[in-house]
């Protein structure tokens, strides 16, 4: 019998062996200051990723919004200068003005997933904003208006808007336009120095994240109810998903699925118990009240649908037969 000689065998045996990959690295950049409830809960998710997908795939963090400035996130991603971002929909809108169903939703992100909800969603972001959609976070919380003066309601229990001028992001700017209210849009980074210089004297945001950009030393009042969903993404650019490999995109679309159901059954815990930090250190807390209450949230709610339908009505109405 002919034996092969060992460099033979050993290049036969390569020859036949499965491919071998060299590990995948993914950079990635988070819109919120490291310190904060959303970026930490990114983190978390991160780790995961790079002890399971050891040798595998790694996911590199460059940093948060002093590495990129919010309002270039999505175009980073689009062009593929970032492969991975983590950040609210609201901030992608002029990209994908689709994304802000998922603050108009009323599903969960696992009925979302359920009945062919997120898959349409992930269509469109990868038809417009050249990005694969892996997470939708922090789902379970919403959004409030917080005031830097005592704030007053009408006669029929609706926020009084007159002497308020209000920070807010693309994502409320429909709503507070409906509302008649004096507002300027402006990132989070910026915040800071305008309550604290008087340029603003109110805010719009979520509880998570928001005493760890140190607002609530500025507003002593929180205006109830939330409104919104929050609109949290972990997204990534779809030429880089589509050149991982099988086992790396299995173990970041695995995880990523995890953090979303993880994320979601612990955020609205998490916001009571900010909000109630803040309420122990002072804040008060002004409820709107019978019909201006309910005006206020109809008219939430019919913000987003409105402005979606305005820029791009293609495929509204099969996001609101699968979100609303």
């Amino acid at each position: 019998m002919k034996f092969l000689k060992p460099a033979a065998f050993a290049a036969l045996m390569s020859a036949l062996a499965p491919a071998a990959y060299a590990e995948d690295v993914i950079n990635a950049v988070h819109f919120a200051p490291a310190p904060s409830d959303f970026t930490q809960e990114f983190l978390r998710f991160v780790e995961a990723v790079n002890e399971r997908g050891k040798g595998v795939v790694r996911i590199d963090v460059k940093g948060g919004p002093e590495i990129i400035p919010n309002p270039q996130l999505g175009t980073v991603q689009q062009s593929g200068l970032i492969d991975m971002i983590h950040t609210p929909a609201g901030l992608y809108l002029e990209l994908v003005p689709e994304g802000e169903v998922l603050s108009a939703s009323t599903v969960t992100p696992a009925e979302a997933r359920a009945n062919g909800g997120w898959d349409l969603l992930d269509s469109i972001y990868q038809a417009k904003g050249n990005a694969k959609l892996l997470a939708h976070m922090d789902a379970s919380a919403g959004f409030h208006i917080w005031t830097v003066n005592e704030p007053k309601l009408t006669g029929d229990g609706m926020l009084d808007f007159d002497g308020i001028l209000l920070r807010a992001s693309p994502l409320y700017k429909q709503l507070f336009e409906n509302l008649g209210a004096t507002f300027i849009i402006q990132p989070a980074p910026e915040v800071y120095t305008s309550l604290e210089r008087g340029v603003i004297n109110a805010n719009a945001y979520p509880v998570l994240g928001y005493a760890s950009f140190g607002w609530d030393k500025f507003t002593k009042y929180r205006v109830d109810p939330s409104y919104f969903r929050m609109d949290v993404l972990i997204s990534m650019n779809l030429d880089a998903f589509n050149a991982l490999s099988p086992e790396s995109q299995k173990i970041v679309v695995d995880t990523a699925m995890e953090f979303e159901q993880k994320s979601y059954d612990e955020t609205a815990a998490l916001a009571v118990k900010l909000a109630q930090e803040m309420v122990d250190k002072g804040q008060k807390v002004v409820t709107m009240t019978g019909e201006g209450k309910d005006r206020f949230l109809k008219t939430a709610a019919d913000a987003s649908w409105q402005r979606m339908e305005s820029r791009d009505p293609t495929n509204i109405a099969k996001l609101k037969e699968l979100f609303q």
